[in-house]
């Protein structure tokens, strides 16, 4: 013979169970938003360093280029060797788009300048 059980013992553990769980979930999404904002500043950080590289390697004014590609508040460094330009692009990211700790991504480009630039002929 099998047992019934009786109703209403269990009442109201899906509404505690959902609050236990609930922020958790929260937490998960937040963290996942995050990690495509990152995804996507690195990539705009890359292209910019791309471009600035090529720019500079063209003797154009590189840092105007990276800013305009770089995405908000990014830090644009130049440097280089004679027959090199070394571009740096870094940017902050936010978590959950506040002013809680985030991450930094970085992306460099390394191009080699152009003949003329070099003083070839």
């Amino acid at each position: 013979m099998r047992r019934r059980r009786r109703p209403g013992r269990d009442r109201g553990s899906f509404t505690a169970e959902l609050a236990a769980g609930l922020p958790a979930l929260m937490l998960l999404l937040g963290f996942g938003l995050t990690a495509v904002t990152a995804v996507t500043a690195k990539m705009q950080c890359l292209d910019a360093a791309r471009e600035a590289a090529l720019a500079g390697a063209r003797g154009a004014a590189a840092t105007a280029v990276a800013s305009r590609i770089a995405p908000e508040g990014a830090a644009v460094r130049m440097g280089g060797t004679a027959e090199s330009v070394t571009a740096e692009v870094s940017a902050p990211v936010r978590m959950f788009g506040a002013d809680l700790p985030g991450v930094e991504v970085r992306a460099t480009a390394v191009a080699a300048r152009e003949p003329e630039e070099v003083g070839l002929p």
